[in-house]
């Protein structure tokens, strides 16, 4: 396996940028990645969905197809890693996301990190056609979709065969590196978390700081069942980030943001505050077990905000 320390990743979960026409979200997605790999950030996540999701906006908003994006930016970057946060394992066959996923490692120069999930959203799968089986069938998809992956990064010739899905003596070239980082979202316990222990490189979960305490706990008693270094797992959380400055201005930044989801699910989900108050808190996390955290950020298009994120998460997590 590979042994990534991401530490300061940026997620872009809304296209809908301010000002922004569909013809221009290319240029304005590349001044976004240029201010985020050159403050500090190592990583840049987009989501993926075929429209938008609960706790973002409305459905109808815009939606760009996730891999796609990852190509363009692949294009218009240097140094930044770039994955989804994260796939669906029900939306492409295993074998072909491996070689999306390497196409795009191929064309960013080995920077492309494979995340991957067992999905959740049943009214996006209804929308466009795709069958959203039981819970139960959607982790055995994942571990045959692990497997596959794994063996198509490493392997000349990839023979898996899973519980659902495999492959045989498949071909996956070129490649410019032995593997690729699989990253697997969600803070699932008892099947998640077993997965991350047995196949992934890291895992991205959510919470506050006792809440990461505990997950950081279950993952190293998952590791010790199953033989694996837990050193090896790079581990982030998913929050939203607003930045203020004065805690005042950062207050009312937040104040309909918490309001819109509830009090107690948003200061679970956001980092906020001025600059020495979000340090505080990514201190916080770090002691906590996380060796980074992925942010993403309402006022993403201003990329003073960006760039001021990037070397605040960098120096947290140095």
């Amino acid at each position: 396996m590979s042994s990534p320390t991401f530490r300061a990743g940026l997620q872009i979960p809304n296209f809908n940028l301010p000002g922004a026409e569909p013809a221009d979200l290319l240029e304005r997605l590349t001044a976004i990645a240029h201010a985020a790999e050159s403050s500090g950030f190592d990583s840049l996540y987009v989501m993926d969905h075929l429209h938008q999701i609960r706790g973002v906006g409305p459905e109808e908003n815009w939606m760009l197809e996730g891999p796609t994006t990852l190509g363009a930016l692949a294009a218009r970057t240097s140094r930044i890693h770039l994955g989804l946060m994260v796939g669906g394992i029900t939306y492409r066959n295993p074998a072909l996301m491996a070689k999306i996923t390497t196409t795009i490692d191929v064309l960013s120069g080995g920077r492309a990190i494979l995340g991957i999930g067992a999905a959740w959203n049943d009214s996006e799968h209804k929308a466009y056609g795709y069958e959203f089986p039981p819970l139960k069938v959607r982790f055995e998809l994942l571990e045959d979709g692990l497997r596959i992956m794994r063996a198509m990064f490493t392997e000349e010739r990839a023979t898996v065969q899973g519980t659902h899905s495999h492959v045989d003596q498949a071909y996956n070239n070129p490649k410019v590196r032995g593997d690729i980082p699989i990253l697997i979202g969600g803070s699932g316990e008892k099947k998640t978390l077993r997965l991350v222990a047995q196949y992934a490189d890291a895992s991205n979960v959510f919470g506050d700081v006792e809440r990461i305490k505990h997950l950081m706990g279950v993952i190293d008693a998952h590791c010790a069942d199953v033989g694996r270094d837990p050193s090896e797992i790079s581990r982030t959380k998913l929050a939203t980030l607003v930045l203020g400055d004065t805690q005042a201005e950062a207050e009312a930044k937040v104040a309909p943001m918490r309001e819109a989801i509830d009090p107690d699910s948003f200061n679970r989900l956001a980092l906020y505050g001025d600059r020495d108050s979000v340090a505080e808190q990514l201190a916080a996390n770090r002691e906590a077990g996380l060796t980074g955290v992925i942010v993403n950020m309402p006022e993403v298009s201003d990329l003073d905000q960006v760039k001021a994120a990037g070397e605040l998460i960098a120096a947290a997590f140095a």
